[in-house]
């Protein structure tokens, strides 16, 4: 499935019939398919293959090297995740994946710097995690463009969501699937699932796999260039929208046979605002015909529930 193409210089082109068409299409895709392929999406290409390289050399590590970089009681959310710890919500599977996150770090004093656990640093690779920081600074930036336009298309401000996000609680992850081994349990590698977050920005991945279910209930393939990153609706934007913006169900399945030996490497930029955001539905989507599918949740609240949910935190 070729989803829709947007290209984010047109947001920022000064040309106003450009960047208002960039909202119309942005808007449409996640209203009818919740996934974009985003080009000219302003992450450097060298940092692409440098943040790939250092990943690689992470996970390649010996499993006892990486055990000292997993923080249990931090949830997940920085450091060093061991293999099958995370499942989906609703599934006791647990995923084939191990994965390391990288956190904000607040670099201008706001006491917001107090809410969050200081990021994890890997001795072994003196290069990865300053890549990992130059790489969130990147996403975040990006991501803070694409929720602009979201803002323009929902009739809110432009700059709506920047108080959110600014400092706010975005991960950057790097995922390794192994290579299968033995006859697997299951065709999939990441069971099906919706992202928590407001948008998710995906970089590359080193092999195929990535599938979203569509309205006709089919699981289709997604294919991206590799210039363009892949961006999708989460659920708190969803939750927001009052599903005006569809958080897509996808998942990871399994290679086929031939290529069972070979790892997947999958780097996702997980945005979410600030704790205190509230997710109450907007009212400009709420009608006779849509009425509030929610209750009314802060963005820290709902984290901490799917965080359960999804066994990393208990």
């Amino acid at each position: 499935m070729n989803i829709p193409v947007v290209n984010l210089a047109d947001f920022s082109s000064g040309d106003p019939q450009l960047k208002q068409k960039f909202v119309n299409d942005l808007g449409k895709a996640y209203e009818e398919v919740g996934f974009v392929a985003v080009k000219n999406h302003g992450i450097p290409d060298e940092l692409i293959t440098h943040l790939y390289q250092y990943v690689q050399d992470f996970f390649a590590l010996p499993t006892p090297v990486k055990e000292e970089y997993e923080i249990v009681e931090l949830a997940g959310q920085r450091g060093y995740t061991s293999f099958g710890r995370e499942h989906a919500k609703g599934s006791d599977a647990p995923d084939l994946k191990e994965f390391f996150q990288y956190g904000q770090d607040v670099e201008d004093g706001d006491p917001i710097k107090e809410e969050y656990p200081d990021n994890v640093t890997v001795r072994e690779i003196p290069a990865f995690t300053p890549t990992l920081h130059d790489a969130y600074k990147a996403f975040e930036r990006s991501g803070t463009a694409l929720l602009q336009a979201i803002a323009i298309y929902l009739g809110l401000d432009e700059n709506y969501f920047d108080q959110y996000v600014h400092n706010g609680n975005s991960i950057l992850r790097a995922i390794h699937y192994p290579p299968i081994t033995q006859e697997p349990k299951s065709a999939i590698r990441a069971e099906q699932h919706e992202d928590i977050n407001l948008i998710t920005l995906l970089v590359g991945a080193s092999a195929d796999g990535l599938e979203i279910l569509n309205k006709d209930n089919n699981w289709v393939p997604v294919t991206s260039l590799p210039e363009q990153i892949v961006v999708n609706v989460g659920d708190m934007l969803q939750r927001l929208t009052n599903n005006k913006l569809k958080s897509t169900t996808h998942r990871v399945v399994n290679p086929p046979r031939e290529k069972w030996g070979t790892s997947r490497f999958s780097i996702p930029f997980f945005l979410h605002p600030k704790s205190s955001m509230s997710l109450a539905c907007l009212s400009s989507c709420i009608d006779a015909d849509h009425p509030k599918a929610y209750e009314d949740y802060t963005a820290g609240e709902y984290l901490d529930e799917r965080l359960r949910e999804i066994g990393l935190k208990k």
